[in-house]
């Protein structure tokens, strides 16, 4: 086989062999709508009060939903969505339901969002 050939033939398998590690490291479009239902179960104000308040600790329904000011069916659907996406987790006891943050990291994305907001309003 000649020299040029070979070496074509090294330099394209080369190159898939790259091509093939990037799609595999690529992330999917069903990971983008993992990630979008994460930002969708966000997007509400009352949520983001409850995240804040559990990131002190575990809190029950009820503390929960006088802290938003709206009813307990209410505040359960929003924690059941905010559950549903991995963000909180709960524990039930006797009739009560506490909630706790599972996933903490969330409130650097707060911090990131504020600072966002800042540099927009200069």
């Amino acid at each position: 086989m000649p020299k040029f050939v070979a070496k074509f033939r090294i330099d394209t398998v080369s190159h898939f062999a790259k091509f093939l590690f990037a799609m595999a490291n690529k992330p999917s479009v069903a990971q983008f709508k993992t990630q979008a239902q994460m930002f969708k179960a966000l997007a509400h104000p009352g949520r983001l009060l409850m995240l804040d308040e559990l990131s002190r600790g575990e809190r029950c329904v009820c503390e929960l939903a006088a802290l938003v000011g709206s009813e307990m069916p209410t505040v359960s659907r929003h924690l059941s969505q905010l559950k549903n996406a991995g963000i909180v987790d709960d524990d039930k006891r006797g009739a009560q339901v506490f909630y706790r943050l599972v996933t903490p990291c969330v409130m650097n994305f707060f911090g990131c969002v504020a600072s966002v907001r800042e540099k927009s309003q200069k």
